[in-house]
């Protein structure tokens, strides 16, 4: 882990308050803001995961896909995503996809975890590569 500014830990407490806040409003306490070099706040989101009743209403999955819409290739590879909380995989490859480059977290996975035992999910049941000579169409047509 690198060492964080006061900056960094001014952002990182602006989130953990976004995920108090979120927490009040009825969802799961996680918060997040995206902060350009200069350190100015581009955006801010919270979990609505339960008010929006959608599975993937994350802040970092909402906030990866702002700076997609709305940043060029060069800001978003030198902006700063802050999070109250590592981000699941679901975000963490959004963020990649997005490219962003920076994330700053407060508690990690495991720490999430002993904080809030619960059972992991039943995984999936995944069945292929299938119909290749089918699904390979899309791509190389168009």
């Amino acid at each position: 882990m690198s060492v964080l500014t006061e900056t960094d830990e001014r952002h990182l407490r602006r989130a953990i308050a976004l995920a108090a806040a979120a927490r009040d409003a009825g969802d799961g306490p996680f918060g997040s803001l995206l902060v350009d070099t200069d350190g100015r706040v581009l955006a801010e989101e919270v979990n609505t995961e339960r008010t929006d009743d959608d599975i993937t209403a994350h802040p970092e999955l909402k906030l990866a896909r702002w700076a997609a819409r709305h940043l060029a290739a060069d800001a978003a590879a030198v902006a700063t995503m802050y999070t109250s909380c590592q981000p699941c995989g679901m975000c963490a490859t959004a963020i990649e996809r997005s490219g962003l480059g920076r994330v700053v977290y407060a508690l990690s996975a495991e720490q999430l975890a002993q904080l809030l035992p619960a059972p992991p999910p039943a995984p999936a049941a995944y069945a292929g590569p299938a119909l290749l000579a089918e699904a390979r169409v899309p791509f190389e047509t168009g």
